[in-house]
């Protein structure tokens, strides 16, 4: 039988093809790139930046990582869709990413239901570890519960009577204003909740909001806003007086993504958490500052060590576990530790969530460019509850 040449071109492509898979190890990457540049667009030079290095150090079990992203358009939906796609046409050996918590949420469930293992880098909502967590499951982000944490000892130290809350109404929003609410009323009991705006992500009436606000006449505001809502918020708020004479506690607003674009506007002693890329002096993060300067001409944001710490740690619990099987990947992420830009970080064996931490400081005005001073890193691990109460949160696998 004769094999016609188109036909023997044909295997001779194929097979290069299996050969080059064999090669590889398929990362698939899911997040809101259209939706959310400001945090993704450093996230994704994050990752590349990480992959390039693991690859020039000789990859991972001899082999090259390669990543293979798809855009779930902000929706759980989409996110699913395409989590389906990565696993079933791309083969890829693991997921990772998501930004938005409701999306984070559909593909943990997704993790679960196919069982891949899913490395959640950004969402923040405590239930990808918590209430819907699941063995297949892990969270490098430190969560609403751990920096509502972090935050709500200085608010205590305000003693403000009266509080207001905004935040966006989807799952982060929520999550973080119930968080800050119980967390605060146990270190003190008389606080009062006068206010709550709970606004559309990414369609806020800000001068509604403002006035509404104002109406309460509340002591302090409790902030979750973040992005083009943020932006909103901060420029009514102001132009009212709504935050004169008001302390402002903020989860997120330090993070260069949110605080540089408000450039000359930008609020002045908002107690906020964030990533002051300018004053951190350790080794591990003057490493990545200048590999990452050098490859894009430009400072990294947050979402650049995460992206970054996301490949990073994939590559190390690969290493690890000697295998990309789902069952091995998550013995070996249990307990797993690695150092990233902020330090060195932990999988919790008990829940799969990261003890990475985050900074603590305050908002000032350089020029015109807002900034966070008096900073501190809180170590996650400090932050998160103990082994009896994660039991009651955490649903059994």
């Amino acid at each position: 039988m004769l094999i016609k040449p188109l036909a023997i071109a044909a295997l001779v492509l194929l097979g290069a093809s299996t050969a080059h898979a064999q090669d590889t190890i398929k990362i698939g990457e899911i997040n809101s790139y259209k939706g959310q540049p400001a945090f993704l667009e450093p996230y994704k030079k994050g990752w590349e930046l990480a992959v390039e290095e693991v690859n020039a150090s000789g990859g991972v079990l001899g082999k090259k990582i390669q990543v293979v992203s798809r855009d779930d358009n902000g929706t759980p939906g989409d996110a699913v869709r395409v989590a389906e796609e990565l696993v079933s046409r791309e083969n890829v050996a693991v997921i990772a990413g998501t930004f938005l918590s409701n999306t984070g949420l559909a593909v943990t469930d997704f993790a679960k239901q196919r069982k891949v293992f899913f490395l959640a880098a950004e969402p923040l909502t405590d239930k990808i570890t918590w209430q819907n967590g699941n063995r297949y499951t892990f969270r490098l982000r430190p969560n609403t519960y751990m920096q509502s944490a972090m935050l709500v000892p200085e608010a205590a130290k305000l003693k403000k009577k009266r509080w207001a809350l905004v935040y966006p109404n989807y799952e982060y929003g929520q999550s973080a204003a119930a968080t800050f609410k119980l967390m605060l009323k146990k270190l003190q009991p008389d606080v009062e909740f006068v206010a709550e705006q709970a606004s559309p992500l990414g369609r806020i009436d800000a001068g509604a909001v403002t006035q509404a606000l104002a109406d309460a006449k509340p002591d302090a505001i409790f902030n979750v806003l973040f992005g083009a809502d943020l932006a909103k918020f901060v420029r009514e708020g102001t132009t009212r007086g709504l935050f004169k004479g008001r302390e402002v506690v903020s989860l997120l607003t330090g993070e260069p993504e949110y605080i540089e674009p408000l450039k000359e506007e930008a609020p002045v002693g908002w107690i906020v958490t964030g990533y002051p890329y300018y004053g951190i002096q350790t080794d591990e993060h003057k490493k990545f500052f200048l590999a990452y300067f050098r490859k894009y001409n430009e400072y990294p944001k947050l979402g650049s060590v995460v992206g970054y710490s996301t490949i990073l740690s994939l590559a190390e619990g690969m290493k690890k576990a000697k295998s990309v099987e789902t069952e091995k990947l998550i013995a070996a992420f249990e307990g797993l530790t690695l150092m990233t830009p902020l330090g060195k970080v932990s999988y919790r064996k008990i829940d799969h969530q990261s003890t990475m931490g985050a900074y603590l400081g305050k908002t000032k005005l350089e020029g015109n460019k807002g900034v966070m001073t008096d900073n501190v890193y809180l170590d996650g691990a400090k932050y998160l509850p103990g082994d009896d109460e994660v039991k009651k949160l955490r649903a059994p696998d």
